[in-house]
């Protein structure tokens, strides 16, 4: 990988890791009414058990850690199809790309994540509820538009 792809991939995980990281944080802390540990616990409960609502700091920064590297995985797929597609490289630097490729992808990462990921490793069916849209939504602005902009930016038709 060469220097720019690097530098592209380095920008887009910890932008979105730290954008969408934030936006689960306000949601979690002033509209769910719960702790940012309790949140990052949550996370690290998909890999570790429901032992890890248990594990105070220590499971809620194994969370951190895993959301990020969610973001750097997302993040690289994406790398991966900008820099092997005309096509997804020509979108991104069409008028509004950038918005309308997120607007695509941002929520695409949330259904694989939450339909398919998610309950294979915790071995149950996802729950689609207000809280699901809402992260639906919310991929558009805090995953997908920092993922197509940092690896999009600079590019144009």
């Amino acid at each position: 990988m060469n220097r720019d792809m690097t530098s592209r991939l380095v920008r887009a995980g910890l932008l979105t890791g730290v954008t969408d990281g934030l936006f689960a944080c306000v949601l979690a802390l002033f509209f769910y009414h719960s702790t940012v540990t309790r949140l990052w616990q949550g996370v690290a409960s998909v890999l570790l058990g429901k032992s890890a609502l248990d594990g105070g700091l220590t499971t809620a920064w194994i969370g951190v850690l895993m959301h990020f590297g969610v973001a750097f995985t997302w993040s690289a797929v994406f790398l991966f199809l900008f820099s092997r597609s005309s096509w997804i490289r020509a979108q991104v630097a069409s008028r509004n790309g950038v918005i309308k490729v997120a607007s695509v992808y941002g929520p695409f990462i949330w259904m694989a994540m939450s339909l398919i990921v998610i309950p294979l490793l915790v071995h149950r069916p996802p729950s689609i509820t207000t809280r699901w849209w809402i992260q639906l939504i919310g991929h558009i602005p805090f995953v997908g538009l920092p993922i197509v902009w940092s690896i999009g930016r600079g590019a144009r038709s």
